[in-house]
């Protein structure tokens, strides 16, 4: 049963109204319990001050932030799936649910040509919204999720070397989150996302999808990296800096790491911070019609990570 196009352009305008509005109940959950143990009076105000912030824009149906980001989509699409106008319609739905929901949120229309300056006052244009895509096995569903994430500071890259090892990410990270919270390059507290190996671009993407796509708490199914992920997580919180680079100890609501098979001779890393509006929202639109929508993107499945040549299924077997 094909997907009828309809259904994909109204579930994407949906999302796009409650990532701009509705905090996801694992981040409010991290900041509420930072809430508890922070120290620092500034930083403290800080973090109570934003929750209230989310309190009033859920119950006036009104953005939680005046700089909306620049909206961007996640499409992961089951391997059995089928839609009416094909997937070039479905690109069109995206565009055309991001115009209408500008208007309508209303979101901060916040993209222009990167020359001339110009644009159409609706965050749709050449390359953008940015839509990336992934594809999932034995299933019919398709999900959309919608990040709305600043798109200036708060992200940074460097390439290493093997021999620089897990004490080189470490003070890669630790640099630049010093950097930001003097700076003012983020919104803290935020999701950390860090991309390892890969291409230059694969790393990059690794990064932030690891900060906007994986929610508070979850740690990576490798546990030498969800420990890295937790290590990293507590040093962050040990510099001194707390809410929006205030003094204290919530600089890091959770630490999320992804990898990817690079050259030999490199380890490129990058990192990404999803700041205090974390925005994010998700659709599964089912074969049927239906709709369902969460806060979990449930991006990084077990085929995204998977390490085979083949995906192993009832015929085929592990290599």
């Amino acid at each position: 049963m094909a997907i009828d196009i309809d259904t994909i352009e109204a579930a994407a305008y949906e999302i796009m109204s409650r990532a701009a509005i509705d905090i996801p109940e694992d981040y409010k959950d991290g900041i509420s319990k930072m809430g508890r143990t922070e120290q620092g009076k500034l930083a403290c105000f800080v973090l109570h001050t934003m929750m209230d912030n989310w309190d009033a824009a859920s119950k006036d149906r009104r953005p939680m932030c005046a700089d909306t980001g620049v909206p961007r989509y996640y499409v992961k699409v089951g391997n059995d799936a089928a839609v009416q106008t094909g997937f070039v319609g479905v690109e069109r739905a995206l565009r055309s649910a991001t115009a209408r929901a500008t208007h309508d949120v209303p979101l901060r229309p916040n993209r222009v040509h990167p020359l001339w300056r110009n644009e159409y006052n609706n965050n749709v244009g050449i390359n953008a919204p940015e839509i990336e895509w992934s594809f999932e096995p034995d299933v019919d569903w398709i999900d959309i999720t919608t990040v709305h994430k600043g798109g200036l500071f708060g992200t940074d890259y460097r390439m290493l070397f093997p021999g620089d090892g897990l004490d080189g990410i470490k003070r890669f990270v630790l640099d630049g989150l010093i950097a930001f919270g003097k700076r003012g390059l983020a919104c803290q507290p935020a999701i950390v996302g860090i991309g390892v190996g890969g291409s230059k671009d694969t790393c990059m993407q690794l990064g932030k999808q690891a900060a906007c796509l994986r929610v508070v708490g979850d740690r990576n199914p490798d546990p030498r990296i969800a420990e890295l992920e937790m290590e990293i997580k507590q040093m962050g919180n040990s510099i001194g800096m707390g809410a929006m680079g205030f003094v204290g100890s919530s600089m890091v609501v959770d630490c999320h790491i992804e990898v990817g098979f690079t050259h030999t001779g490199g380890m490129p890393v990058s990192m990404h911070t999803f700041c205090l509006s974390s925005r994010r929202a998700t659709a599964r639109i089912h074969a049927d019609g239906r709709i369902e929508y969460r806060g979990d993107p449930q991006w990084f499945t077990p085929y995204m990570r998977r390490e085979t040549v083949e995906w192993p299924t009832e015929t085929t077997v592990t290599i």
